[in-house]
């Protein structure tokens, strides 16, 4: 005799909550692998990024301190303004081109070699068009003879010749290239 609708029904529900029962079991470990695969997948990324983080903030930090120390040095030059030229002397009282460039970005905190050849081999070369407050602005062909501190609108500060003082002037002539301290982007 057949049972009645109802009775059908509640005699296969015991029967399909056991299977999707044993299904859940059958299933849990490979869902756990994977969830713990995809946490542990996670996690490296999530490691792999704060070192990331980590280190392009390291880079900032050092980009903005390097930036703070390239203003201390064009203030250094610019209290040096009015103080006579003197061959190969680097101040405090009197200077040469290249001795007013790396005693000003000495006392920044920014070392740099004493001949304005050595120092155009220093720093990384740039485009004129590139240029900003506190590059070098350097003079001459292979071997560089001059060396000023850019001081915006196509002016350097710098200690030109014998006789004369620490000024800023305009650039006199367009045989001259970029370099700078600034780190890089």
């Amino acid at each position: 005799m057949l049972a009645s609708p109802r009775k059908q029904r509640l005699f296969a529900l015991p029967i399909a909550l056991s299977a999707a029962a044993a299904m859940v079991v059958t299933t849990a470990p490979q869902a756990s692998a994977t969830t713990s695969t995809t946490t542990s997948t996670t996690a490296a990324k999530t490691t792999a990024a704060a070192k990331l983080s980590t280190a392009k903030a390291k880079r900032l930090a050092a980009k903005k301190r390097r930036a703070g120390r390239i203003v201390k040095a064009t203030r250094v030059a610019a209290r040096q303004k009015g103080d006579p030229y003197r061959y190969g002397a680097s101040g405090p009282g009197s200077f040469d081109c290249s001795g007013l460039t790396s005693y000003s970005f000495r006392k920044a905190g920014v070392r740099l070699p004493r001949t304005a050849n050595a120092q155009y081999h220093r720093v990384r070369h740039i485009k004129k068009k590139n240029i900003r407050k506190g590059d070098l602005v350097f003079f001459g062909g292979s071997r560089k003879y001059h060396v000023g501190i850019y001081w915006g609108k196509g002016r350097i500060l710098h200690s030109p010749y014998s006789g004369s003082r620490v000024k800023v002037e305009r650039i006199w002539t367009r045989g001259w290239s970029a370099g700078t301290l600034r780190l890089r982007a």
